[in-house]
């Protein structure tokens, strides 16, 4: 008999309401926890951060490979491997479009991270 538990359930995370409270409410659930853990553990590296930040105040909503590359010293190959760590995680989306890819923020995440980490004023 296996030791490892049935994965958890998925949770919709790009829904327009939050999965749960705030930190600060409640325990997280352990659904929750384990599909937005992914997410806070992409964007824990600077680069990441730097690219999910790029991506998502992209005039328009969206920006190409062709000009977060150059933003960086860092190689192609590199900048790809973090991007792909952005989409495994499910903060971003891609679309090629002949030889770029164009990459877009996924709203709903966003708004399921921002959501958890809300911090409200005592006694309100």
């Amino acid at each position: 008999m296996s030791k490892q538990s049935a994965p958890p359930a998925a949770i919709d995370l790009n829904a327009a309401t939050s999965c749960c409270a705030p930190l600060t409410q409640r325990r997280v659930p352990t659904q929750a926890a384990a599909a937005l853990a992914a997410a806070f553990k992409a964007l824990g590296d600077p680069v990441r951060l730097q690219l999910m930040s790029m991506i998502a105040s992209a005039e328009g909503g969206e920006a190409c490979v062709c000009d977060l590359t150059p933003a960086f010293d860092l190689t192609g190959p590199t900048i790809s491997h973090h991007l792909r760590t952005l989409r495994e995680a499910g903060l971003v989306d891609a679309e090629r479009r002949g030889t770029w890819v164009y990459y877009r923020a996924r709203p709903g995440i966003l708004r399921q991270l921002a959501s958890l980490l809300a911090v409200e004023p005592a006694g309100l």
